[in-house]
């Protein structure tokens, strides 16, 4: 890498010029001057190569990637899925001739940024700084008992000091000595075992650091190389927290005063014992997924959809004088709710998370369905007209109005890019300035969908017709199909941080989650709780909460547990 204060541009290096560079391009790994760049970016070679800033190169120059092979010493080329190992040139001939799984390295590092690998890596160094702080808060409260142990002890002894004679003096002088040499003890076990651990958070802190700033700057291949490099000394260093965890220990100081006290002049020589119970630590380390493979792979369940449960934390009527019939419904990042009414009268309508009315949002035509963007924008999709309209919470105004070919249904967004179920057996993808990036035909007929959500890597869709519930890649090609005689007319549908899936059945009146993999499903509510004519549902990640409308204008908010 080149110096902290001096960066050169390649090109004109090449030229045996020296020229300062202004830009760093992560592709090819070397700066460029203002003139350089402007020729960069007209090759057809260079143009998409990621150039950033040399304030934000400065950010990742010193993160470890290695993007070369060291048994050949040649450049990573290939990636085999098989084994889920780098290549190079020379190594796939030599180990990897038959392996049908081997890719190129650019098409294994697509989407490398948003890659579950790279996701489960930040949750790991999350969770570990986690475990890290839970251990150094266990191991201050044992070090604190240790201390409250000790002046215990003193104050037993210095009670027993005041009925003794002046033979005790030296005694307890003797034994004051050994009870503080052995808390020192204790407790410089403890504060060596606090040292390694605060060693171990600095180290976890900084690839946290580092892991951001690849994300964020890095080239692609950098991020999918990195990805695996860092995954490593985490591992590595959860290894090692671990060994010091089970070889720590607890200690339990106590004193036993002498049966024969009363005769010490004579007979005893020693002021008591002090003892030291071990115990084996108990610290809950949570273990976290690190070593997720790169390419191919599905998302785990992390959380078991036996162990979900709902909490109710609100039911409450929504009452108008004209029609009500709920088919989208919301939750804001300030705890708002916000349900669709698709009737005549055109509009959304605001409430607290308590259930009380706050107002009427208007819009274009009769609302369907509702996807939140940020803390001051939604995207509303239109059933009645062939568009979609971008509103700011805030100030009520409309800032964008994308026009479609087709019927709106339901809408989803995902890393910027908005999902809409059109009526013409289509899923279209838009960004939020109204380009149209692409358009998914699904396997199913899409002219009978009318509820989609996204997640991570994934699309996911209810066929009412059909009573089906579907899961497809974002490019549109299906992994799995779910079918169950219990879920009639399957409508609303929400996903969870873990990918499980929630659907409302609108004609089996019932709440189902469908684990990520589509093998096995769960009903969590029925008519018996109150669930009749569902029509829409709401996760927010964030809090952890579900919000279900139903045809009657019935709203309720559950807690996940």
């Amino acid at each position: 890498m080149a110096s902290r204060t001096h960066v050169p541009c390649g090109p004109c290096r090449y030229d045996d010029l020296t020229k300062d560079a202004k830009r760093w391009c992560t592709n090819c790994e070397e700066g460029l001057c203002d003139d350089c760049e402007k020729v960069h970016r007209k090759s057809k070679i260079s143009r998409n190569h990621k150039v950033i800033s040399l304030e934000d190169y400065r950010k990742i120059e010193n993160i470890p990637i290695s993007q070369v092979c060291d048994n050949h010493g040649k450049t990573f080329e290939w990636f085999c899925k098989t084994h889920d190992e780098v290549l190079c040139m020379v190594c796939v001939p030599l180990k990897h001739k038959g392996c049908s799984g081997v890719v190129s390295i650019s098409v294994a590092s697509t989407n490398a940024r948003h890659s579950a690998a790279l996701s489960d890596l930040e949750e790991a160094i999350e969770g570990t700084l986690l475990n890290v702080k839970q251990c150094i808060t266990s191991r201050e409260s044992a070090t604190n008992e240790i201390e409250n142990q000790e002046l215990a002890i003193k104050t037993t002894i210095l009670e027993t000091r005041t009925e003794l004679n002046n033979h005790l003096d030296k005694m307890q002088e003797n034994f004051l000595f050994e009870l503080r040499a052995t808390s020192l003890t204790c407790k410089s076990k403890y504060t060596k075992f606090l040292q390694n651990l605060e060693s171990k958070r600095e180290m976890l802190t900084k690839l946290r650091e580092q892991t951001q700033h690849m994300k964020q700057f890095s080239s692609d291949i950098q991020v999918f190389l990195g990805t695996r490099q860092v995954n490593q000394q985490v591992i590595s260093g959860v290894k090692c927290i671990k060994s010091e965890i089970v070889a720590t220990k607890d200690y339990d100081i106590k004193v036993t005063i002498h049966s024969l006290i009363e005769k010490l002049s004579n007979e005893v020589e020693e002021f008591g014992q002090i003892k030291v119970s071990e115990s084996a630590v108990k610290i809950d380390f949570k273990e976290t997924k690190i070593d997720h493979a790169q390419i191919g792979t599905n998302i785990s369940t992390i959380r078991s959809i036996a162990n979900v449960k709902l909490h109710k934390i609100k039911t409450f009527q929504i009452n108008r004088m004209n029609e009500i019939f709920i088919t989208g419904c919301a939750i804001l990042p300030n705890s708002h709710l916000l349900v669709a009414n698709k009737t005549m009268e055109k509009h959304l309508i605001e409430f607290s998370d308590t259930g009380e009315y706050i107002r009427d949002i208007p819009v274009s035509g009769r609302p369907f369905d509702i996807t939140v963007i940020d803390s001051n924008r939604i995207a509303v999709a239109n059933r009645s007209g062939t568009f979609i309209e971008i509103m700011n919470t805030k100030t009520l105004n409309v800032e964008k109005k994308i026009e479609l070919q087709n019927r709106c249904y339901g809408i989803s967004i995902d890393d910027g890019r908005l999902y809409v179920a059109s009526g013409d057996s289509t899923i279209q993808v838009l960004d939020l300035s109204g380009s149209q990036l692409e358009t998914l035909k699904m396997s199913s007929s899409m002219s009978s969908i009318v509820y989609i959500t996204t997640s991570r890597d994934r699309i996911f869709y209810t066929d009412p017709h059909h009573n089906s519930v579907h899961c497809c890649k974002l490019k549109g090609e299906e992994i799995w199909q779910f079918k169950k005689d219990s879920i009639l007319y399957p409508s609303g549908i929400a996903v969870d941080p873990y990918n499980n899936v929630y659907v409302v059945g609108y004609y089996s009146h019932n709440l189902t989650i469908i684990q990520p993999n589509g093998k096995d499903s769960r009903t969590l509510l029925t008519e018996r709780d109150g669930l009749v004519w569902p029509t829409s549902v709401y996760y927010d990640k964030e809090k952890s909460t579900l919000l279900i409308c139903n045809l009657n204008s019935m709203v309720t908010l559950y807690k996940i547990i």
